[in-house]
């Protein structure tokens, strides 16, 4: 059953070229430190976290018919909802480009859906290089899921984009560059500067994020490996 555990009436940055909403769904199978909705993955803070309805949140859509163009679907890890191909599909029905965001643990959902034709761009998040990957999302992972993953998104099929959140003590200037070269070829990546708002682990509320230098520096030596690589800084 799908759980609404968020709404974000209009976007402009998260679906590239689209006017969007933003629906976010609760539970997720990672416990990175520096996530930025614990209200998502932490059983105990999701129950407390005030749901919207599946009818409501298809009533907005229906009023917004005409004035938004997407809906981006998001977590927490929305591929963990059985319901997802489903909830999608209603979405789809109403007229709205659908863009999925996810951490990529779960390839066999995402090629469902390419295969239904469910998805019109998707979002991959990059915990870490290969070797710290585990340690950096607080959960044991099946590795050659997040690269099957990969290489679905690296076929092209639609339009992707990973993204790397660079994060001061867990991830250093040659973490970056592994990453870079584990993703070789693809068409875009996105180096997003951490936070320090609201974090799973609240410890990580008191790090200092890295400098709009070290990120131009982290641009240009990685850059040669993609054909769009920017800074959301």
């Amino acid at each position: 059953m799908i759980e609404i555990g968020g709404l974000e009436k209009s976007t402009l940055v998260d679906y590239p070229g689209r006017v969007a909403a933003t629906v976010f769904l609760s539970g997720c199978n990672f416990r990175c430190p520096f996530c930025y909705s614990p209200e998502l993955v932490l059983p105990e803070k999701i129950k407390d976290q005030p749901r919207i309805s599946k009818d409501e949140f298809f009533n907005f859509l229906k009023e917004r018919q005409g004035l938004l163009q997407g809906v981006v679907i998001c977590g927490g890890e929305p591929t963990l909802n059985k319901d997802l191909p489903e909830f999608i599909d209603a979405i789809k029905k109403l007229g709205f480009a659908v863009k999925l965001d996810t951490n990529g643990s779960n390839p066999s959902v995402l090629k469902d859906l390419l295969k239904r034709e469910l998805v019109d761009y998707m979002a991959m998040d990059i915990k870490a290089p290969k070797e710290k990957y585990s340690e950096l999302i607080g959960r044991e992972v099946d590795i050659e899921k997040i690269e099957k993953s990969i290489g679905i998104l690296k076929e092209g099929r639609i339009g992707y984009e990973f993204r790397v959140t660079v994060v001061p003590t867990l991830h250093s200037k040659e973490d970056v560059l592994k990453i870079a070269k584990w993703l070789a070829g693809a068409k875009k990546i996105f180096l997003q500067n951490f936070r320090p708002e609201k974090t799973l682990d609240p410890r990580f509320e008191k790090i200092r994020p890295y400098s709009k230098e070290f990120f131009l520096e982290l641009k240009k030596e990685i850059s040669p490996f993609f054909e769009v690589c920017e800074l959301r800084y």
